[in-house]
């Protein structure tokens, strides 16, 4: 059987500038896996974080080093085991081709590959990242028509962010501090900021300290969820006790067979889980949004972010995700007029 891979570099346009704690972006840079075998062509994505020590450059080394001619493509088990152990960026875009593959060669959607009905996928949250009050609240205009707002916090006037929010905004607000606070500083601000009316906070200390997360929802009067401290399955049992809910990234884990993973452990120690992205193209994000009836809550917003995404897959129905029905992961090339 022939098999080719061939990767494809992109850069994705914001439409503003985004900004969380740790920094900001004008152009989010992405990897497209084409993979083409027994007439199919399939199609996986990777957005790599510096954050976790990953670019695109790498993971074209690293995808360019697996030898696929004499796989089982069917076995997607098996041929995730070529990527070396580490390489989660790499594991993410193959496991999203082979499981668009897959679909396509079964002629069935990604979603029924997992028994999942689309009827279940969730709304999803709108990302408004940190920015002056005047942008910001021009932002949560524009978002007013959606029901979740995902803030970002963390790099100060937290209250005043919020003040100026909640005078425009009544809808359910989520907050994220990306690892902005340290533990006291935590507590003392969610307690400040509980007359918004919160959901829940993500990630407000940084990650590598369970004790901190633990100290802090002990004290903290709004549920704690992880991000950057829920990376892959293994994570999860250290988290259990210290957190409400953890937040599963495929890019993060390694693609879409190992977020089931990552979401049966926590079901396992009863913990809340939401799906997450991160800047994506409709690959990834459609990928994601496949997984969402397994989830409590979803932050599948990427496509939303970008102004030229090449791609199209899940509808975006207001804030409602619907799962397309194409066999796969369901995502097509745009056609332009």
């Amino acid at each position: 059987m022939h098999v080719a891979l061939r990767l494809e570099p992109l850069e994705l346009r914001l439409r503003r500038r985004f900004a969380i704690a740790r920094g900001f972006e004008d152009v989010s840079e992405t990897l497209v896996v084409h993979l083409t075998s027994d007439g199919i062509e399939a199609l996986g994505e990777v957005t790599p974080s510096p954050r976790y020590g990953e670019n695109v450059a790498l993971i074209q080394s690293q995808l360019g080093g697996i030898d696929l001619a004499d796989a089982n493509l069917l076995d997607v088990q098996a041929t995730l085991t070529r990527v070396p152990a580490g390489q989660r960026g790499a594991m993410c875009a193959l496991d999203l081709a082979l499981h668009d593959r897959a679909g396509k060669l079964l002629g069935v959607p990604a979603y029924e590959l997992f028994g999942l009905d689309p009827a279940r996928a969730k709304l999803t949250s709108f990302t408004i990242g940190l920015a002056h009050l005047e942008e910001t609240l021009q932002k949560v205009r524009e978002a007013a028509h959606l029901p979740i707002l995902k803030v970002k916090l963390g790099a100060g006037k937290e209250v005043e962010t919020l003040e100026v929010i909640r005078a425009h905004y009544r809808g359910t607000i989520r907050v994220d501090a990306n690892e902005g606070w340290s533990a006291d500083a935590a507590v003392k601000l969610l307690r400040e900021l509980r007359r918004f009316d919160l959901e829940f906070c993500e990630q407000p200390v940084p990650a590598g300290h369970p004790e901190e997360l633990r100290y802090v929802r002990e004290r903290s009067p709004i549920p704690i969820f992880t991000d950057e401290d829920s990376v892959t399955a293994d994570d999860v049992p250290r988290l259990a006790g210290c957190v409400d809910g953890i937040n599963v990234k495929l890019v993060k884990c390694g693609g879409m067979r190992e977020a089931v993973r990552m979401i049966r452990a926590a079901r396992e120690h009863k913990l809340k889980v939401m799906i997450g992205c991160m800047v994506e193209s409709s690959i990834l994000s459609t990928a994601a949004a496949h997984l969402t009836p397994l989830a409590d809550y979803a932050d599948v917003d990427g496509p939303l972010l970008i102004v030229n995404d090449p791609f199209e897959g899940v509808i975006y129905d207001g804030a409602q995700l619907r799962l397309p029905r194409l066999p796969g992961l369901g995502v097509r090339a745009r056609t332009t007029a």
